[in-house]
């Protein structure tokens, strides 16, 4: 079994995704670094959910590229 991801983390990456389409892809290095600009006031764990997160549903949908390490 996987992780759950809370509500709130689902939540906020679907509207980020939404609202900023061309600041998120596939790796999660550049996705970590967006969220922190655009919500500077999160918590660094809640961050790298998020960011996670983001990473994932663009990699699933093929928008995004893998990232370098294969993991």
């Amino acid at each position: 079994m996987g992780r759950v991801r809370t509500t709130f983390i689902k939540r906020t990456a679907a509207e980020l995704i939404r609202r900023y389409p061309e600041r998120f892809g596939g790796s999660f290095e550049n996705n970590k670094r967006a969220v922190q600009e655009i919500l500077p006031h999160l918590s660094k764990s809640i961050r790298n959910k998020i960011a996670g997160y983001i990473s994932s549903l663009l990699q699933k949908e093929g928008e995004g590229e893998p990232d370098a390490t294969g993991g």
